[in-house]
């Protein structure tokens, strides 16, 4: 079915004019087909719940009062059957002509599919074990102009689902469940992090710099300032003013915004979760994302297995840990890092890999690590130890200053949580920024200049801290074994329809 076909191929143009004139004759005989506010309306669950109890203890039936959307109509003659539809589930209405009258019967029966109505009366179960409601009032609330996708086959156009999600959460059940889940996952999350005594904070949206990550910003201006600004692509150098500024255990989940690719993980407009902690540092956020992770499965799931596609994810802890060169050494031999950079290429080219001849040795291993070696982490993994160059904000090791001490937590082949020991050294980070800045040259990937206020906050001095960021979007991904980011964004970015 089409988005311009109506139920047994009806022209959608055609039940559309038909409800148009359905609606002015109710508009005529003094009905209004928008109805207003309904007090003491019970959800079709908890009267469903109200009459099983009281049908178990042989007490009086139930009144109760439901309103929602009709999914289903049957017509009996003198009787009809109506399913409703609310968020919470479904209720078969029976509606008898000599209970409402023949005014009002003869006019619920051009009710159509989609209308939306309240209706009060008696709870009761039928012969056959359906628990109902036996109507004897019922007001129509809002009349749908435009027919629903046909029952049989709802709405399969994938497309369609996610430009048009309203029909997607009425027309199938599993969609609903996925961003309720969502919605529950998040509650978890900030349960857990206010437990542990993290403060919820909110930072700038705009920003005058683009920072805290190496992501193309989204450019806007603000007239009253007279200044350009971007829309942010990350919140990290708010939230570590914060530490400057005494608040020791801060979190965000925020809307960041990288005007990049889409694809089947990546959105535009996502949501992350960013925390940051004082006297913590690398491994105390492995150790804290980990719990947090499992804690929210068992919250959500009631388990820490979780299944996506034809993969069964484990995630109770404790997880892999593993250095970032010993991964690349297992996929490309143990004696990659003493190659010459040809030599590092010819077998990079080996691997189906299309690398330049001006790429750095560093380029090399790194695309090796991104295209190759990553997709394999199904389970979850902490890659540690990562090269110094890709990371301008963390601590560098004490050991080897080449790499930083850092994670980048991986399940299901992508990435979902990077993690810091947080550098909070202000000349450090002033020439790491300058380093950032310089390979950057004229590409508006990066930092357009740096951000002196978080140089001049952090000569204040900033405790020694770790922090993580955790992509709320791709962990709801594998919490509800959705295969595309769309599937877990109510809204996703899309091209405008032609």
């Amino acid at each position: 079915m089409t988005d311009s076909d109506g139920p047994q191929g009806v022209p959608a143009a055609d039940i559309r004019s038909q409800r148009l004139e359905k609606r002015e004759q109710l508009r005529q005989a003094g009905q209004c087909p928008y109805g207003f506010r309904v007090d003491g309306l019970l959800s079709t669950a908890r009267a469903r719940e109200m009459c099983a109890a009281e049908a178990a203890a042989d007490s009086a039936a139930p009144q109760a009062r439901v309103a929602g959307r009709i999914m289903a109509k049957r017509d009996m003659g003198k009787s009809l059957f109506l399913d409703l539809r609310d968020a919470e589930g479904r209720l078969q209405l029976y509606v008898q002509r000599q209970a409402v009258g023949d005014e009002d019967f003869a006019r619920l029966k051009t009710f159509d599919i989609g209308d939306i109505l309240t209706a009060a009366g008696t709870m009761f179960v039928t012969r056959t074990g359906e628990i109902s409601l036996r109507v004897a009032e019922f007001r129509l609330l809002s009349k749908s102009l435009r027919p629903l996708p046909e029952k049989w086959h709802g709405l399969t156009d994938v497309e369609q689902r996610y430009r048009q999600r309203y029909l997607d959460l009425l027309c199938n059940e599993d969609a609903g469940r996925v961003f309720r889940r969502r919605i529950a996952i998040i509650r978890a999350l900030r349960q857990y992090l206010d437990e542990r005594g993290f403060l919820e904070v909110e930072t700038p949206m705009m920003q005058p710099l683009a920072g805290g990550a190496a992501a193309r910003p989204f450019k806007t201006y603000y007239h009253a300032l007279g200044c350009p600004m971007y829309l942010r692509i990350a919140p990290e150098l708010y939230l570590k003013r914060l530490l400057v500024g005494g608040m020791e255990k801060v979190y965000e989940i925020n809307r960041n915004f990288r005007n990049e690719g889409l694809s089947r993980r990546h959105n535009p407009e996502f949501t992350m979760l960013e925390l940051y902690q004082a006297y913590s540092d690398c491994r105390g956020m492995m150790s804290l994302v980990e719990d947090m992770i499992a804690a929210v499965a068992r919250d959500v799931l009631g388990a820490t297995a979780v299944r996506v596609g034809d993969r069964e994810i484990d995630l109770a802890p404790p997880w892999r840990r593993v250095h970032y060169a010993d991964l690349v050494r297992e996929t490309m031999g143990a004696d990659w890092y003493d190659l010459a950079p040809e030599v590092q290429r010819l077998r990079a080219c080996e691997k189906d890999l299309g690398v330049d001849a001006g790429w750095t040795p560093e380029a090399v291993t790194h695309e090796i690590y991104e295209k190759i070696i990553e997709p394999t982490l199904i389970q979850p993994t902490f890659v540690t130890r990562l090269p110094a160059w890709l990371v301008p904000l963390a601590r560098r090791c004490d050991d080897d200053p080449s790499v930083v001490d850092v994670y980048e937590l991986e399940i299901n082949g992508q990435e979902i949580s990077p993690g810091y020991s947080e550098l909070n050294d202000p000349v450090e980070q002033r020439s790491r920024f300058g380093e950032q800045l310089a390979a950057a040259g004229n590409d508006d990937v990066a930092v357009d200049r740096i951000d002196e206020d978080f140089l001049t906050a952090m000569e204040y001095g900033m405790p020694p801290a770790g922090g993580l960021g955790l992509g709320i979007d791709r962990l709801v991904m594998i919490l509800t074994g959705a295969e595309s980011i769309r599937d877990v964004i109510l809204f996703p970015q899309m091209r405008p329809a032609t």
